[in-house]
């Protein structure tokens, strides 16, 4: 935790990724972009360094977020996509300055316009969630199975089945739960080893 922020929640989707700055929606929630600078911050971490944010790009930057996940929310449980947040997308991804490039190693990376701004950025994150949301990536969109959480992720699983966002944080979170359940019902015998909950597979 940096300066007495939450720490961020990084995945392999940017998309997906920047929807994880705000956590738990359905439980408490945990803001992890509070100001402007947590949102450089976490901009500079996903590849997309820009020289600074007001509270004004901030609120751009949450608006597109929240219009992420209701889309992604929308098409993972094949719903019809919600207007408003298809418009917000859209006006994002049209809105910056940004090229794919192609690094060395055979990478796709994102360059921003040559003054960075929050705008530029925020349009890669718009045209990754529209990529994601049209389909276009293998893979799947669903939402993550802690009933706190919900997350819309992209699941790049050979099976197509993983269940939770991320397993280090909801997974081990609702394994644990499920454990000390059991613990609980068998009137503790579970716990007789030490109390050491189970290896995560």
């Amino acid at each position: 935790m940096r300066d007495g922020f939450p720490d961020f929640r990084l995945g392999s989707v940017l998309a997906t990724s920047f929807t994880g700055t705000l956590s738990e929606r359905h439980g408490t929630a945990v803001e992890r972009i509070p100001t402007p600078q947590r949102l450089v911050d976490w901009l500079a971490v996903s590849g997309l360094a820009v020289e600074s944010c007001t509270p004004a790009q901030l609120d751009l930057a949450r608006e597109l977020r929240e219009s992420i996940h209701a889309a992604a929310t929308a098409a993972a449980i094949q719903d019809a996509l919600p207007a408003a947040a298809v418009q917000v997308i859209n006006d994002r991804s049209v809105q910056g300055r940004a090229a794919a490039v192609l690094t060395p190693e055979g990478e796709r990376r994102w360059q921003l316009g040559s003054a960075s701004s929050v705008e530029d950025a925020l349009s890669v994150i718009a045209a990754d969630a529209i990529s994601i949301i049209a389909g276009e990536r293998d893979g799947r969109l669903a939402l993550c199975a802690s009933p706190t959480c919900q997350a819309a992720f992209f699941d790049t699983s050979q099976s197509r089945t993983r269940r939770w966002c991320d397993m280090n944080t909801c997974g081990n979170r609702q394994k644990k739960a499920r454990y000390l359940a059991n613990q609980r019902a068998s009137g503790g015998r579970a716990g007789s080893s030490g109390g050491r909950s189970p290896s995560p597979r």
